[in-house]
């Protein structure tokens, strides 16, 4: 207890709590687990991190700040559904930040991080040898966040780190199209031989067309959906 009479120890744990649920209920929005839309109740929220209401309500109104969720009258807290407008914003951002990280790890990354990244790669062909699409994306998350770790540009990594962007793709991913997209492999290959021979122009040049290929994929198959909704029922 301070010389003011609060309890420190008391204000701290409180602080934790209250991180810890942040960083718990941040990293479910992020996995895509949760459906866009869902209304988030905070008895429910509350058991699921043992916080109490007050707490949780100041993690909320953290996220709704940080735009992971909404917040509406009458509506309460939802997880976020993005609009395609939004979603392309969110991806064009991507497609710098990740581009000029590209181009910092052929500058900066160590011989270490670079075998690493070798080493990813070459678990990605045999997923995709063997058909392991969900290996292969698992195998895709680790080679995008060693890209960003060997690059050594942590203004650059905070910025990347806030976008929005694997919750636009659980809103948009076509769940039907094959997987590995057709082309990812051989794209991560050039980023990969760029950063291996020390060309900043050339990995971002290649992260770009990368992320690019996959923005144009994602919004093709928004728009597609969209003129089938807008067709009448017996066309």
């Amino acid at each position: 207890m301070d010389s003011n009479g609060f309890d420190d120890d008391a204000g701290r744990t409180s602080l934790t709590r209250q991180s810890q649920a942040y960083e718990g209920l941040r990293s479910l929005l992020l996995s895509g687990s949760i459906e866009p839309g869902t209304r988030l109740t905070e008895a429910d929220l509350t058991r699921m991190f043992s916080v109490s209401r007050s707490t949780m309500r100041t993690v909320l109104v953290r996220l709704a700040q940080e735009g992971y969720v909404t917040s509406e009258p009458n509506r309460g807290v939802r997880t976020r559904h993005f609009s395609v407008e939004e979603a392309a914003d969110i991806l064009e951002a991507r497609e710098t930040l990740e581009s000029a990280l590209a181009g910092k790890a052929a500058e900066r990354g160590t011989d270490e991080e670079i075998q690493a990244l070798r080493r990813t790669l070459e678990a990605m062909e045999d997923c995709r040898a063997r058909g392991d699409a969900t290996g292969y994306s698992r195998g895709n998350r680790r080679f995008h966040q060693q890209v960003k770790e060997a690059a050594h540009q942590q203004t650059l990594a905070r910025a990347y780190d806030i976008l929005l962007y694997p919750l636009v793709m659980r809103q948009y991913r076509n769940l039907s199209a094959p997987h590995p997209r057709a082309g990812s492999l051989e794209e991560h290959q050039a980023i990969l031989w760029a950063i291996i021979t020390r060309n900043p122009q050339a990995a971002t040049a290649a992260m770009l067309h990368h992320v690019g290929s996959a923005r144009r994929a994602l919004l093709l198959q928004a728009e597609q959906q969209r003129l089938a909704a807008a067709l009448p029922a017996d066309a």
